[in-house]
This record gives structure tokens, sequence and C-alpha cells, in this order.
């Protein structure tokens, strides 16, 4: 009975490997043509925005409200001084409590003057001189989370216009003070506002997973996230994880799951935690926002933010959610196909103590007579295989391992 179920998992998983493969390489025309609002599906799909998942920074995790313009422009010169720039990182997005709390007199929102004296327009001027993009917040509801700046609800035509101006690139739209209406109808309305501006911006939405919006958030924007917020501990980023792994077919180019910015280097956690935190978020091709003080970060947080081998599997340009496929005591294994018919593998450690995670060519999708390479991301180095077709690696407690294999032609 047992190697009855074996089989009947790893014949199961081979076939969605096969659909997702199918389903990414086909995703512009099966979306367009199939999904409930073309019109809108067509222009996120062909406006050349989050073709992979975005990455970039925010202000939110680290600043909360504390965020003021020197702050952003030293953030952008410190993104482009490490390098983080030229491996991808181009969104500088603030969050809330960027603008005053009450709109003028035509009823435009407006920066804060104490804390943003230039203007977003100049803000997003200087940004861009960077090579860099600006996001911006805003909200579905008649006031943003923190209750300190005006919603945009009712003003949707009117906020995306005004975004558009100032050359914003990015949007997170939030949930908060809604008005009790199903967030699809307050969502969709700023997908259209956002077609009517005429820019080009990435549309996130932020309705926290709460009306399972990667069935329909897709037709309306890029990004949508899958739960609630994330904070800086082991047990969130476990917890989101196994949450945002319910979602992985609904996602590919152009429509991504979105588990809550990056807490690497925010201090709560280890090295080997936030290296399992970066790895898993990078194969779930989820938006790779950096949550912490960039101006101020650690060589160690650096070397896993900077990551190149890592981020290479985030930004694949298949687009594929790669997703869990074995957990036993706390011993996990995720995997997900990438182009060249590669895998990627992440042996994930969720114990509290080192062991052994082993993991089979079937599993994973791979013939068991087919000879691979095997790359190690973390070490940056290729592993010697022997003829077993498997792989086993020592793990420490809540660190991972995370390796491409690549079949040889032979």
């Amino acid at each position: 009975m047992a190697f009855t179920m074996n089989f009947l998992f790893v014949a199961l998983f081979s076939l969605w490997l096969a659909h997702q493969v199918t389903e990414a390489s086909s995703v512009n025309t099966t979306r367009i043509s199939h999904g409930p609002d073309r019109a809108h599906t067509r222009f996120l799909l062909s406006n050349g925005v989050a073709r992979t998942p975005p990455m970039g920074w925010n202000s939110w995790n680290h600043f909360h409200c504390d965020i003021d313009e020197k702050t952003v422009k030293s953030t952008a010169d410190a993104i482009v001084s490490t390098g983080l720039a030229a491996l991808g990182y181009k969104y500088v997005n603030l969050d809330d409590c960027w603008a005053e709390g009450e709109r003028d007199n035509k009823g435009n929102l407006r920066a804060k003057a104490s804390t943003f004296p230039s203007g977003i327009k100049a803000l997003a001027d200087y940004v861009h001189s960077k090579g860099l993009k600006l996001g911006i917040y805003a909200d579905a509801g008649k006031q943003t989370c923190s209750n300190k700046m005006p919603g945009s609800l009712g003003h949707e035509y009117q906020d995306a216009r005004t975004f558009a101006e100032w050359g914003i690139d990015y949007l997170k739209y939030d949930n908060c003070y809604n008005d009790g209406s199903k967030p699809q109808t307050r969502y969709a309305a700023m997908s259209r506002a956002l077609i009517n501006a005429g820019r080009p911006i990435l549309y996130s939405l932020c309705e926290w997973g709460q009306e399972d919006p990667a069935k329909w958030a897709g037709s309306y924007g890029h990004t949508w996230r899958t739960t609630g917020d994330i904070n800086d501990t082991w047990a969130s980023i476990t917890s989101i994880a196994d949450s945002n792994n319910l979602w992985g077919r609904y996602a590919g180019p152009g429509r991504w799951n979105d588990p809550d910015m990056l807490e690497v280097g925010n201090g709560g956690m280890s090295i080997e935690e936030y290296r399992s935190h970066f790895s898993i978020w990078a194969l779930m091709k989820a938006p790779l926002l950096i949550g912490c003080d960039v101006r101020s970060a650690s060589k160690r947080t650096l070397s896993i933010l900077g990551n190149k081998e890592v981020i290479n599997v985030n930004q694949d340009p298949l687009g594929v959610q790669g997703r869990k496929i074995r957990s036993k005591g706390g011993l996990e294994v995720w995997a997900g196909p990438l182009s060249g018919k590669r895998v990627v593998v992440v042996l994930w450690n969720r114990s509290q103590t080192r062991a052994l995670i082993s993991v089979g060519w079937r599993e994973i999708g791979l013939s068991p007579s087919s000879t691979v390479t095997v790359r190690d991301l973390w070490n940056h180095s290729f592993v010697s295989m022997n003829k077993s077709y498997r792989m086993t690696a020592n793990v420490a407690a809540h660190a991972c391992k995370m390796y491409i294999m690549t079949p040889v032609r032979g």
C-alpha cells in the first residue's frame, strides 16, 4: 500500500510539473482568451510590466510611518551603490503616511509638506535619474491603514491620473477602512482608472488574501497578497510560506502571488533563517521587495539579498511557482520547474535539530535514468553525484539547501 501511494504521489507531481510548464508557456493566450475581464487582462499582460516578479524596496517593514524624502533618496542611492540595482532591484516604494491628512481644495492627494517638501513628482524624477522606478501607496477605502491619509475610494480616476502625472511606476493598493463592498468591485475600479491614466503602472493588490484573490485578481492587477502582514519572526515566515503555497497554480508571467515583503536584515531572525526566507520566496516566484534599511545593511544581509543565483530562480522566464512536495517532521522538499528543463529544489529543515533530508529524481519530475548536474546556489559550487539518482544533504535547524538540477544531454 505504501509503495502504491508513493507511486501515485510521484505520478501526480510529474503531471503537475508538466501542467505548470504548459500553462506558463501559454499564459498570454490563455489569460487573454478566457479571463473574466479580457480588456483588463490584455492591457496588464501587454504593457511590459511584471513579466517576472517585481524586485525592489518598500519602506514599511523597517520605517513604518517614519519616512521622508531624504530617506527615500538616500535609499535609492544605496540600492545603486551596493550593486542591488544591477541585480534587478528597481522599485523604490513608498508605503503609508506619505500624504497630508486631507485632500486639497480640488480633491487631489498631496504630499505631506513636512516630510516630502519637494513633492512626489520631484522625488520620482530623482529616483528615475538613478535608473530606478518609484512606487506609491494608496487604499481602496476612505482612509489608509494608518488612518493618517485619505484613501482612494470614490477618487480612483482622479488619483490614478495624479500618480501617472507624477511619474509613478508601482501602486500598492491596500484594503483598510473600506465600505464593506466586495474587494473585486473596488480593486477593479482602480484597475480601470490606471488603464485610463495611460501610464504602465505595476498594480499590487493588497486585500490580505481574504477573498481568495488568486482566483480573480489576475484580471485586474499584477500581484496580489495571499496572506496577512508578515513580521520578522520564524513563525511568521513559515506560516506565510504554507499559506502562499496553496495558490501556486494561479501564478505566471504578469500575475504573481504575493506573500508580503522581505524581512531579511531587520534583525529578528538568524542568518540561516533569513537564507531560508529568501530561498523560499525566490522559489515561490514572490515579489522580492527588500524591507530593511539598505543604507546600513550588513555584508551578510547583502550577501543574501544579492545572491544572483537565487535571484535568477525568482526571475526565471518560465514563471512557474515552485511548491512544497513533501513534509514530514519539519523536514520539507520544495521544488518547481525552470526554463531549459531544469528543476529547482529546496531542502528545508523546519525542525529544531540538524537532520538529513533526501530527495529522489522521480519526486521532482526527473527520470530516474537522467544524468544531471547539481548546482548548490548558496555555496556557489557544483555537487558531485553518484549513480543513486537521489541526493541527501545534512541541513542545520531552520536552514535550507537550494539546488538547480540540470539534465545532461547524452
